[in-house]
């Protein structure tokens, strides 16, 4: 069922830049060469794509990246995320938000990992060159641990698995930097604060342009859990290499 799953999302996200330009929406599709550490060391493929489109005072934001890689034969990596977000202008400035996201990965502790939740966000520089805006708020955040083994006095005894729902409150930071027309620089900051396990990630990249619609970038994801499953990796780590194409500008 999940590579099943995994199939529709990956045709979806090559047809999604097609079909969004003819209707408004902005954004880039890209695809990848990586590298991971962590729970799995493996070379893998990417696909991605974010969406973005503007109405009035509000703004719709949607994304997707599927990812996959095998060692010898032997599949190593497919996880798969989804997210989207309503905002809405209040002031100025000031702006209301409502977020959903979800996350399948086959090599990590848990079958799958959902949050939604609604705050407030403000952009602390707004000019040609550099921008960048914060944003945090509650929300609830639900983990579906998987079945797993563990080593109790030299017997591999089965955990049953588990769904871990609590209270969380996300905190995110997006910053942009144009060096020059065709050089610029981002950094991409979150955390999902919850009792059981809160979940951090970091995404910075470099990206330049080739023609008016391809660019190349390069990034480095860090992906930490504080509270994995025993018998798996806290940090996993993605060294990245992409062709984007953008589309609707």
């Amino acid at each position: 069922m999940t590579k099943r799953i995994s199939l529709i999302l990956t045709a979806s996200i090559c047809l999604a830049p097609f079909a969004a330009a003819d209707d408004g929406w902005t954004g880039e599709g890209s695809f990848s060469a990586g590298y991971t550490t962590g729970n799995t060391e493996t070379t893998d493929l990417g696909l991605a794509v974010k969406l973005n489109r503007d109405v009035g005072i509000w703004t719709y934001t949607g994304e997707a990246a599927a990812d996959y890689g095998e060692t010898e034969s032997i599949e190593t990596k497919n996880r798969f995320f989804l997210a989207g977000e309503v905002d809405r202008q209040l002031g100025d400035k000031l702006f209301g938000f409502g977020r959903t996201s979800y996350e399948q990965d086959e090599f990590s502790g848990f079958d799958s990992r959902f949050f939604a939740g609604v705050g407030l966000g403000y952009p602390l520089i707004e000019t040609e060159q550099t921008n960048w805006s914060v944003q945090g708020g509650p929300g609830i955040k639900i983990d579906e641990v998987r079945d797993r083994f563990v080593d109790v006095n030299g017997v591999p005894t089965l955990v049953p698995g588990s769904t871990e729902q609590s209270f969380s409150v996300i905190a995110s930071s997006d910053f942009s930097h144009k060096f020059n027309e065709a050089v610029s620089l981002t950094n991409s900051t979150n955390a999902i604060y919850a009792q059981e396990s809160t979940q951090l990630g970091n995404v910075i990249a470099l990206t330049a342009a080739l023609t008016d619609t391809f660019s190349a970038r390069f990034s480095f994801d860090v992906r930490h859990d504080t509270n994995p499953p025993e018998g798996f990796e806290a940090t996993d780590t993605v060294t990245r290499a992409s062709i984007v194409y953008a589309f609707g500008n």
